[in-house]
């Protein structure tokens, strides 16, 4: 393998492993940290790429930030290179997993222990919110003539009252708003 590609492999697990550390309360919470390596820091993707893989991935079963890692890497350096994605983002985890669970179950009900966990919620709502905006910035026609827009805010609406109030899982949501965004644009 050449020494150029070996580097690139190491950059992306690199980039996927600092995501991978950093994030703090699931896949959701990954995705401003990896939008920020993989659009500005590393300048892998656009921020339309990056956007339309997170729709993608989001329509796909599984975690998304596995399924972003394993796409970007895919994408920028083949095969090996989501193999790269996927274990940067994984094995940081996965090894501060298994050295936390020796302590946490025998400290979770510790009085600090339950204050830094209500202290770290906060800040995970924060990057979602974060990235939510950012989204939802380049998904919403807002410059252009209202009456184009109407279909993506119906859509938007009908899913959010599908799933809050009437209890529609998100994956039939996703599916449906996928094909009625098929029909109707």
């Amino acid at each position: 393998m050449p020494l150029q590609k070996v580097k690139m492999l190491w950059d992306v697990f690199v980039a996927f492993g600092k995501v991978g550390v950093l994030a703090y309360g699931g896949g959701p919470s990954m995705i401003p940290l990896m939008q920020e390596e993989v659009v500005e820091v590393n300048r892998w993707l656009t921020v339309e790429e990056f956007t339309d893989a997170l729709a993608m991935g989001n329509a796909l079963p599984g975690p998304i930030a596995t399924k972003m890692s394993a796409y970007v890497g895919y994408k920028i350096a083949g095969g090996w290179g989501a193999f790269a994605g996927l274990a940067g983002t994984v094995c940081p985890s996965l090894a501060l997993m298994l050295i936390l669970a020796t302590f946490f179950f025998e400290y979770r009900n510790h009085p600090k222990v339950q204050s830094m966990l209500k202290g770290v919620r906060p800040a995970v709502v924060a990057l979602l919110a974060q990235v939510t905006y950012e989204v939802a910035q380049k998904s919403y026609p807002f410059q252009a003539k209202m009456a184009s827009a109407w279909g993506t805010y119906l859509i938007t609406g009908a899913t959010f009252g599908a799933v809050i109030f009437l209890g529609l899982h998100p994956a039939w949501a996703i599916l449906a708003s996928a094909v009625i965004g098929y029909l109707v644009y």
